[in-house]
């Protein structure tokens, strides 16, 4: 299948019209081999052709995409060369990565080795995400010392998560605008888990999905492993089209639709309450289910915190919306704990498609989570003025080192979707990467292989010196002289 399906390594291997559907459709406009090779290298690193996966015949590869066998020949034995490909005589031409490359979703931190021989940890651009907040972690850590004794009594197994953590996400919805009962949350290991379990629950391989476009990287990466076919509306700086919404779900009639309509990730934009009653609406209609993701609507920097979407329903209106949330932004990244917010025997069911997985989450982390949780109100304030702080640092950088860049200033979220002018995404991450800054490169977060080569998502989130000597190392390698070719970038995870 075409855009949104990934091929499993499960799968063997992958024909020639499937190669050729994964392909982008101006692929033989580019000249000759080249371009074939760092097409399907792409795949392979975005993971939509899966590691260890046979290759079709250079012959039936040839028909298929209308290319001579000699293009075709060209570009296996320069993936070949640069090991993205290995070949056996009577077994085939597998896929595979050259050393010192890590699949998607394999991001190896800078802080664990950095770039460089000399030991630079480099700028980690890639991450849009806060470190724990000054204090606070701590002192949660204080309160729930006293506390674990009680909880260690038992086998420590709560699938639904901690009770009384269950009910402060519960009450925190309901102060929020929309009533919710302890039985209706789920507690999960994040919110990628959490989209995880959703995915596994109401979806099959082959099933139809509807995104956003450009949206969350590891969001796409779970549909392409859970062998979708993902259509897309788009979002641009302007914000959503909901008439293109409207009609993308009567013609394809999706089962799941996944949306961020609070600070969208990666372009910040806020959806209007009116094109959300429109949404609602529209999904209902169409039998679909509504995956709301909400990790990022506390981060409110310039507009009040939205409430939460499903609220605006009328009542009855928001059984088929599943919201879904977590610490991650708001506090720390590595305090795994997410939820799932749906009716109650929604809850249920993906509690036990959950206990099949991993049976429970950790009792330390969600412990420590309530009195974060409890506490929020009152210690975001002082975070979003640090990150409105950044986002002030950020901008500078950009007019002093780039000012032939382009942006829009969200109302919220974590990042900036910075235009560059030229499709020049890929390439420019792969030389930043040499230069020690990792960073987000637009493909990564397009439903569709090779497009946003236009941008790179920069976050907000770390300290600003930081943030300036990211930019001009960026800047720097933007303007060291030589053309970017377009090329594809170190498959580094984005969060």
């Amino acid at each position: 299948m075409a855009n949104g399906r990934v091929v499993q390594a499960a799968d063997r291997t992958i024909g020639s019209r499937q190669l050729a559907a994964l392909l982008p459709a101006d692929v033989l406009a580019r000249p000759g081999y080249r371009a074939l090779a760092e097409a399907v290298r792409t795949l392979i690193l975005d993971g939509r052709v899966a590691l260890h996966v046979r290759l079709p015949a250079e012959r039936e590869l040839a028909e298929a995409v209308g290319a001579s066998r000699a293009t075709v020949t060209g570009a296996y034995d320069l993936l070949r060369e640069s090991g993205y490909l290995r070949s056996r005589r009577g077994s085939g031409t597998w896929t595979e990565l050259p050393d010192g490359h890590r699949p998607v979703g394999a991001h190896a931190l800078l802080g664990a080795g950095g770039y460089s021989a000399d030991g630079d940890p480099g700028v980690d651009l890639a991450i849009a995400a806060m470190g724990a907040p000054e204090g606070s972690l701590a002192a949660a850590f204080a309160w729930a010392a006293p506390r674990l004794p009680q909880l260690a009594r038992d086998p420590g197994y709560h699938p639904f998560g901690l009770p009384d953590l269950r009910g402060a996400v519960a009450d925190r919805f309901t102060r929020r605008g929309l009533p919710t009962r302890p039985e209706q949350i789920l507690v999960t290991a994040g919110a990628q888990q959490a989209f995880s379990l959703v995915v596994s629950l109401l979806c099959r391989p082959g099933d139809r999905v509807v995104t956003e476009n450009p949206t969350y990287a590891n969001a796409l990466d779970a549909l392409r492993h859970a062998r979708l076919r993902t259509g897309s509306v788009a979002v641009s700086d302007a914000g959503w089209d909901l008439e293109i919404a409207e009609s993308t779900l009567r013609q394809t009639v999706p089962r799941l639709a996944y949306v961020i309509p609070d600070f969208h990730n990666p372009t910040g934009a806020l959806m209007p309450p009116e094109q959300r009653l429109r949404l609602l609406a529209a999904t209902r209609a169409t039998g679909t289910w509504l995956v709301v993701d909400e990790t990022i609507a506390d981060i409110a920097l310039d507009v009040p915190a939205p409430a939460p979407l499903a609220s605006l329903a009328p009542r009855g209106g928001a059984d088929h919306v599943i919201t879904i949330g977590s610490l991650s932004k708001t506090h720390w990244g590595g305090l795994r704990v997410g939820w799932i917010r749906a009716s109650a025997k929604m809850i249920t069911e993906l509690t036990a498609v959950r206990v099949s997985a991993d049976m429970t989450g950790s009792v330390l982390d969600q412990l420590v989570a309530l009195p974060l949780l409890d506490d929020m109100d009152r210690e975001l304030p002082a975070r979003l003025a640090q990150l409105r702080s950044r986002r002030e640092a950020l901008v500078r950088a950009l007019q002093r080192y780039t000012p032939e860049w382009s942006w829009q200033v969200p109302p919220g979220g974590l990042s900036l979707w910075v235009d560059l002018g030229e499709s020049v995404s890929s390439a420019l991450s792969e030389r930043a990467a040499a230069a020690g800054v990792h960073i987000g490169r637009g493909a990564r977060f397009g439903v569709d292989p090779g497009t946003f080569e236009h941008r790179l998502r920069i976050p907000y989130t770390l300290p600003e010196d930081r943030l300036d000597e990211g930019i001009r190392r960026l800047a720097a390698a933007f303007h060291d002289g030589v053309p970017l070719p377009s090329a594809v970038d170190r498959p580094y995870w984005v969060a």
